[in-house]
């Protein structure tokens, strides 16, 4: 079973990606609201799979993203954004995420973005 953790400001958010992908085999570790609370509990979690929105208050997703790709190279976080924000999921990928979703999507579009990590 994959360890998840999921970052994103909005706590509706956060509970939709719960409800979605815990009845398909992940277990989520910790939620965070900010970039500076995925880092803490990245190091206190060690999940198996990240989920980081990008736009956050106090630090955004693609700086969380830079650091905890310094605290583990082989993190596997998966960017999820809304609609304009290519420009932005592109630098993402440079900065070493493992993929990306638009909002709004559809559950099977996430499961099936996890299941292949």
């Amino acid at each position: 079973m994959k360890k998840v953790l999921i970052v994103d400001d909005a706590a509706f958010m956060r509970m939709s990606i719960r409800n979605m992908i815990s009845k398909h085999g992940f277990e989520i570790v910790g939620e965070a609201e900010n970039g500076v609370v995925a880092i803490e509990k990245y190091k206190e979690l060690q999940p198996d799979i990240v989920t980081m929105d990008i736009t956050m208050p106090e630090m955004d997703g693609l700086e969380a993203l830079r650091e905890i790709k310094k605290v583990n190279p082989a993190a596997a976080v998966v960017m999820i954004s809304a609609l304009g924000q290519e420009a932005r999921m592109k630098e993402a990928i440079i900065y070493g995420a493992k993929g990306f979703i638009v909002k709004p999507f559809k559950e099977e579009m996430l499961i099936s973005a996890l299941s292949k990590l």
